[in-house]
């Protein structure tokens, strides 16, 4: 990461995400994260969070569409779409995350989407 202002960081998450190179995405967590989504199970740690990358995550074979970006302070708000598969079907769906950051990494995000699982 050549960088580790939030916002640089934060685009850097979705090419990471997108390209799967999952061990440079969990660098951009600090150790103890905390990644929340509506309706499920809070993820934490980078090691949860490497696993879930890896075994837990419903959607394949995607890309992250970043339609904006809004910095305040320590905390990104990002609202896009993802077009990619989930299981058998095709998706396309937007998305607002939000990112807060520590010491340059991120420690907590949070996902919305219309989905009912991601």
């Amino acid at each position: 990461m050549a960088t580790n202002e939030p916002e640089a960081v934060v685009r850097e998450y979705y090419e990471t995400v997108d390209d799967e190179r999952y061990d440079d995405l969990v660098e951009l967590f600090t150790e103890d994260v905390r990644y929340e989504r509506p309706g499920q199970g809070a993820i934490t740690g980078r090691e949860e969070l490497r696993e879930f990358y890896l075994e837990g995550r419903p959607l394949d074979d995607g890309t992250h569409e970043v339609h904006d970006v809004v910095v305040d302070g320590d905390t990104v708000a990002v609202r896009g779409s993802f077009s990619g598969r989930q299981g058998e079907e095709t998706v396309t769906f937007g998305f607002a995350d939000f990112h807060e950051f520590e010491d340059g990494a991120i420690a907590r995000r949070y996902t919305f989407t219309d989905r009912d699982e991601v």
